[in-house]
């Protein structure tokens, strides 16, 4: 019988959620996808996601892991992007806890990520120090040391060159300022080269949309350490989600699944 958990991701459009393998980090059944309400107040949010916890018929004992487009600090958001300013301060473990009736873990979103990457896709098996960085709007990022997670990280706002790394290297850069794919990676060149000088990494994988497209500019990186594609995709948030709230309810030490 398969372990099981939920993922839920609450993004600025919708909060999406599904049943997850924590064996096989695969969805069980169909994803469940929710406008996120116009008015993204906490309570209005974690409603949705009580919802999509009720759709999916999660027994009361399944863990459930939440993802946000914020840090979370102790269950804590300092501040967030694209959902209601009054997130601010909450402590969403216990907001999410109550509204939901659920052991509910709350998490960064590309935190999420990094954590499913490394168990089921390109970092799994991956001893030492990886970095998962999702390039879309912005520049999401997880650091993961032998399989744990260490939360938080906002690479994407490292200051390059006198400027936000994110608003010359992002992937709607190459979009908005119209750039060549050689263009855009010699601005990725420079990016990872730095966070290269300054973690050290022994993998760096790549996320985001433009992952897809990864022949278009990964190829023609140069880089001590080996940078790879992102697996999971559009997975990624779920699945990590689920297997993090997994971890820290019933206090499972992290260990790479065997290649």
């Amino acid at each position: 019988m398969a372990r099981v958990g939920v993922g839920i991701d609450i993004g600025g459009s919708g909060v999406k959620g599904a049943l997850v393998d924590l064996d096989e980090g695969v969805f069980i059944g169909e994803r469940i996808r929710h406008d996120t309400p116009e008015n993204s107040t906490p309570q209005a949010v974690a409603e949705i996601c009580k919802a999509i916890i009720d759709e999916l018929g999660a027994d009361p004992d399944v863990p459930i892991g939440i993802t946000v487009p914020a840090p979370v600090l102790h269950g804590i958001i300092p501040f967030i992007a694209n959902l209601d300013k009054s997130w601010t301060g909450i402590n969403a473990d216990t907001l999410f806890r109550e509204v939901t009736g659920h052991d509910a873990v709350v998490l960064n979103d590309a935190d999420a990520a990094g954590v499913a990457e490394y168990y089921f896709g390109a970092a799994n098996g991956i001893d030492g120090t990886v970095i998962v960085t999702t390039l879309g709007t912005g520049i999401g990022s997880a650091l993961l040391y032998n399989g744990i997670l260490i939360p938080n990280t906002e690479l994407g706002h490292l200051e390059i060159d006198g400027r936000d790394a994110e608003s010359h290297a992002a992937a709607s850069q190459r979009v908005k300022q119209e750039l060549s794919w050689e263009e855009w990676t010699a601005r990725l060149q420079r990016y990872y080269s730095h966070i290269e000088m300054l973690f050290s990494p022994d993998l760096l994988v790549v996320g985001g949309g433009v992952s897809k497209k990864h022949e278009k500019f990964l190829p023609n990186l140069s880089l001590g350490c080996p940078i790879v594609p992102a697996a999971l995709r559009n997975t990624a948030g779920i699945v990590g989600a689920a297997v993090y709230a997994d971890q820290q309810v019933r206090g499972i030490q992290p260990e790479a699944l065997p290649k």
